[in-house]
């Protein structure tokens, strides 16, 4: 665990107050090119689930071909806000922007994206935040360039003060060589004001790109709860991993010394692409909105008692499933392709 105090500073809980959510509609020039059809799909049904509760601001080279894809749905169109720029891929989370409360009001921060490590082309991706920033789509909050590789999908908040990571992806090689595990924690309190910075050291789920980002495993939910990938399968091959991840979780206590109250999702039925490869289930790949909470689901028999254990976290919110089995063909699922905007960001 990284401490220290960071006041001037605090990074929203995804459950507090939203104007919108960021997202980045696939395109043919991308990896989605076979999967278009599919992916399209998974889309719509975001956009309509989206803006029953918030605005949907959507990135894409193609506004046409987005705006057409809506005509298709019941979203509200007076909520969709459709950007026109170039992008590679569609892992919002990851590139897009950060937002922080100061004694100034909000503030975002671009962090340098590479493709999670120089896995992928990322020359477009990792310019939306500014691009969006310069168009002038979030008004005069001011926007901070960050000189640190760091993905949105590798942080969690509880909004008070304790962050959640991951070692494995914080200190991968092509993330931010010649900085120390202590250089990089340090950076990333003083930048979301946290006064801990819980470091996970076990977990990860075959296929994942992003070298066991924390919001495929472990999600912070309110009342010091954790939502938490478990393997009741002790056969599977992340069975020991997971178990060890747990343990980890059981040992962790809030600023008060008190254990977190711990919810384990259901492990799903192995998942694999047309060559085979195993592919990252996970149900706490959910995202949470002005009310509602929306759950991937995946065809599995375990879909209904995955929405219905995040529901108990969220009892305040609509529980929604969102089928998102085509975004396992490139290994992400619904958080992963979403980044919240929080509330007065839009309006300002």
């Amino acid at each position: 665990m990284s401490q220290g105090q960071h006041r001037d500073r605090r990074f929203p809980a995804e459950w507090e107050a939203q104007d919108g959510v960021l997202i980045a509609w696939p395109h043919a020039d991308s990896d989605w090119r076979s999967l278009l059809d599919q992916v399209d799909r998974v889309y719509r049904d975001l956009a309509e689930a989206v803006t029953r509760f918030e605005q949907l601001m959507i990135v894409t080279p193609e506004p046409d071909r987005v705006a057409e894809q809506l005509e298709e749905t019941t979203a509200n169109r007076d909520r969709i806000q459709i950007v026109e720029l170039p992008t590679n891929d569609t892992w919002s989370r990851d590139f897009g922007p950060l937002t922080v409360e100061t004694s100034n009001g909000l503030r975002l921060l671009d962090w340098g994206f590479n493709g999670w490590g120089l896995k992928f082309a990322a020359n477009h991706d990792n310019q939306v935040t500014r691009r969006l920033w310069q168009q002038g789509i979030f008004g005069s909050t001011p926007l901070e360039t960050v000189p640190l590789i760091f993905e949105g999908g590798s942080i969690e908040s509880d909004g008070r003060g304790t962050l959640f990571t991951t070692s494995q992806c914080l200190l991968e090689a092509n993330r931010n060589p010649g900085l120390s595990r202590e250089a990089i924690a340090q950076i990333i309190q003083q930048q979301l004001g946290g006064d801990r910075l819980i470091w996970l050291e076990h977990g990860h789920l075959e296929g994942d790109d992003t070298d066991a980002h924390i919001d495929t495993l472990v999600r912070i939910a309110p009342n010091d709860t954790l939502i938490y990938v478990a393997c009741d399968d002790p056969s599977d091959s992340h069975a020991t991993e997971l178990a060890a991840l747990e343990a980890e979780l059981k040992a962790l206590r809030t600023v008060e010394g008190q254990p977190y109250h711990l919810i384990p999702l259901p492990w799903p039925q192995p998942c694999f692409d047309e060559d085979g490869q195993r592919l990252p289930t996970t149900y706490a790949n959910y995202l949470v909105i002005n009310g509602a909470v929306l759950v991937p689901t995946y065809g599995d028999p375990a879909d209904q008692e995955a929405i219905a254990a995040i529901a108990a976290a969220f009892p305040d919110r609509e529980a929604i499933g969102i089928n998102c089995r085509p975004l396992l063909e490139q290994h992400g699922s619904l958080h992963c392709i979403t980044m919240q905007l929080p509330a007065g960001l839009l309006s300002r």
